[in-house]
């Protein structure tokens, strides 16, 4: 049986969960009613404990569509091989226009029962998670033209780098005023004392003995 002759079109076929270690991880699926029929549906799974289906049943309208969310439980530890066996069945079958969801029971997919049940299987797969980006090697192959993460980090340090600059620069001048300062105090002292030395020489000189007169 082919998918045009479904009473449900199911896009997609695959459910594809991205794994994350300790996270629910959600997908779904859609379930597409291309007849004139109000057609019923049921979800089931080989391992009920491991994902909840909302709804898990239901009531797709004529010529309308209905989602189907699947969330897989957290996971502890990622499989070794990545596969999975883990397998769902859409149930649907035509009902009489005017049913409602509460109007679902287990029998009306009960094919022994002479129900005209049509039957869709969906796979499990499994997806990789994102690889985390690795880390930048501190020293570079010279000749090496940088990649796009390269050139990110080197415009991200770049404020940095004037920052450092700027601050040698202010570290550098802050040394030459203080060594201005220190010439400057030193010229001063020896002022200082070339005018005492001065100073005291005149005076020395001006209480030196005149020679006596002749009586």
């Amino acid at each position: 049986m082919t998918t045009e002759q479904l009473l449900l079109s199911i896009d997609p076929l695959d459910l594809k969960f991205t794994l994350e270690l300790n996270k629910s991880i959600s997908t779904f699926f859609q379930l597409i009613n291309k007849t004139d029929n109000h057609v019923a549906f049921k979800v089931k799974t080989t391992n009920p404990r491991k994902y909840t289906v909302r709804p898990n049943s239901g009531i797709v309208l004529p010529r309308s569509r209905s989602n189907v969310t699947v969330t897989m439980q957290p996971q502890m530890e990622l499989p070794p091989d990545m596969q999975c066996k883990d397998k769902f069945l859409v149930q649907s079958v035509i009902v009489d226009p005017g049913s409602t969801p509460k109007d679902i029971n287990p029998d009306m997919f009960n094919k022994p029962g002479g129900n005209d049940v049509e039957e869709c299987k969906l796979k499990v797969i499994y997806v990789s998670p994102p690889r985390k980006p690795s880390p930048v090697p501190e020293d570079s192959e010279e000749g090496t033209s940088p990649t796009a993460s390269d050139t990110d980090l080197q415009e991200h340090s770049e404020p940095q780098d004037n920052s450092v600059k700027a601050r040698d620069l202010i570290l550098r001048l802050m040394e030459e005023r203080d060594s201005i300062l220190r010439q400057n105090a030193k010229l001063n002292r020896d002022l200082v004392f070339f005018v005492s030395k001065h100073d005291y020489q005149t005076s020395f000189d001006s209480k030196k003995v005149q020679p006596a007169k002749d009586r």
